[in-house]
């Protein structure tokens, strides 16, 4: 008796991500044994076509963006990664080609970051393709990397460079100059998930998050947690040399790197005179790290600051998901 058309899409596709406890994707469920001494850290994710990827993208960099936004994740909890599950709601009569290639793409990820498919669902749907990822990971006890916990007077530090994935998601639409195989391009598609750097910032940093919806926007989440404000300077937000081209030619093109989200870089905060002790963490992780401002008492509110130290005014201060 041959398989149904969904079985037989699982057995040719998703089989061959699978990992340990997956049992071969042939029950309803995984069996998981935690590594002993370790808490669990789950989170989940979803991407929908035409909202965080483009219909046009490469199915390998849909399937590795899915894995690595979870992945970053995991990072802003100081977790290293354990495994995933996956929910697929494809259109019907999706190109096997389509489906291969992201296949591909998450293969590609699972062995850079050292994680397997434990199990999920797949769907047929009207359109668009809707893709959920719940992942993961562990930590030792006590050690997680949390949003509360900033003080006023901590420095506040950022991972990386912001504004790419907006920049490069513009870019793609051709509404920004640029190369669609280029850096900014690449930032939108294939973030970078900063795994060794929370690693090594367990027990430092005080707070951390991972900046997916704004810089100032993300901040305003440590502050909240915080019960404190933030100051930070727009001049020292790091920028990769394609961005600061692009704001050098339009300074207004600044408010991408402000609120634009798609970075998935860290955004943590750590005590004063901690500096030369984050840097060198940071460094031993691989990691280049800027010092953007400070939490400051008073209401839980992000200021940004110009060159001439006035607040800026902000249009919005992040991405919105309704």
């Amino acid at each position: 008796m041959s398989l149904p058309p969904e079985f037989a899409l699982i057995a040719r596709h998703f089989r061959p991500l699978a990992g340990p406890g997956a049992l071969d994707l042939l029950d309803d469920a995984a069996l998981l044994d935690p590594p002993p001494g370790r808490q669990l850290v789950l989170a989940a994710d979803a991407m929908v076509e035409g909202v965080h990827f483009l219909p046009a993208d490469p199915p390998e960099t849909v399937g590795r963006k899915l894995l690595r936004v979870n992945l970053s994740d995991l990072a802003a909890m100081g977790a290293e990664p354990l495994g995933y599950l996956m929910t697929t709601s494809l259109p019907r009569g999706v190109a096997d080609s389509w489906i291969a290639g992201f296949v591909a793409g998450l293969a590609e990820d699972q062995r850079i970051f050292g994680l397997s498919l434990l199990g999920g669902d797949t769907t047929a749907t009207p359109g668009p393709a809707c893709l959920s990822l719940t992942i993961l990971g562990t930590v030792p006890p006590g050690q997680a990397l949390r949003r509360a916990g900033a003080r006023p007077g901590d420095a506040v530090w950022v991972s990386g460079t912001l504004g790419d994935g907006a920049l490069g998601l513009r870019v793609l639409r051709g509404e920004l100059p640029g190369d669609a195989e280029g850096h900014l391009a690449r930032r939108y598609r294939l973030p970078e998930p900063r795994l060794a750097l929370s690693r090594a910032l367990r027990g430092l940093a005080r707070a951390a998050l991972d900046v997916s919806d704004g810089l100032v926007q993300d901040l305003g989440h440590l502050c909240r947690a915080a019960g404190c404000g933030a100051e930070i300077e727009a001049a020292a937000v790091p920028l990769s040399p394609p961005a600061r081209a692009l704001v050098e030619e339009d300074p207004a093109r600044l408010l991408l790197a402000l609120t634009g989200g798609d970075d998935y870089e860290l955004l943590f905060a750590a005590p004063a005179g901690a500096e030369a002790e984050v840097a060198r963490r940071a460094a031993a992780a691989g990691t280049p790290v800027m010092r953007i401002g400070r939490f400051v008492a008073g209401p839980p509110e992000v200021t940004v600051r110009g060159r001439d130290g006035a607040p800026l005014t902000l249009a919005r201060e992040g991405w919105s998901h309704f």
